[in-house]
């Protein structure tokens, strides 16, 4: 399926799949969604841009290995846990800051923190079998 208006509409689909990914990991600690769905989203994003225009092109736009940005992400969802061991209290408990930027106070947590983490592995870890999939099918 290597048409012209599947290759010219694909980065603006890619793109639009992206920003709805954001949403959906931002959204997740107080409504459905979060790490999980929103990294599936953002991976079938990245593979519609490899089957409209190849593997290259996805790997010139993630910049990074696919498994850099999953041991990325595994880093952050356990130092959000071991935070929390930091500040002597159960393993995974949510801890918040409220640090005020531009004069507009923002809550961050460690929850926040797990959730980014999750994000990160599914994106990479998905990115990376679909990668390798689409790579074997090339040859």
């Amino acid at each position: 399926m290597n048409t012209l208006i599947f290759r010219t509409v694909a980065p603006v689909l890619t793109a639009l799949m992206l920003l709805f990914s954001v949403f959906v990991l931002l959204r997740g600690h107080n409504e459905p969604g979060g790490g999980f769905i929103g990294g599936l989203i953002a991976a079938s994003a990245l593979a519609v841009l490899g089957i409209a225009n190849g593997v290259d092109a996805v790997r010139r736009a993630i910049r990074f290995h696919p498994l850099t940005i999953s041991g990325a992400g595994l880093l952050m969802a356990s130092s959000a846990g071991i935070l929390s061991v930091a500040f002597a209290v159960p393993f995974m408990t949510g801890l918040w800051i409220y640090p005020v930027i531009a004069g507009v106070e923002v809550p961050l947590s460690t929850v926040m923190l797990f959730d980014i983490g999750v994000y990160f592995v599914v994106v990479g870890a998905v990115t990376a079998i679909a990668l390798a999939l689409e790579e074997r099918e090339v040859e």
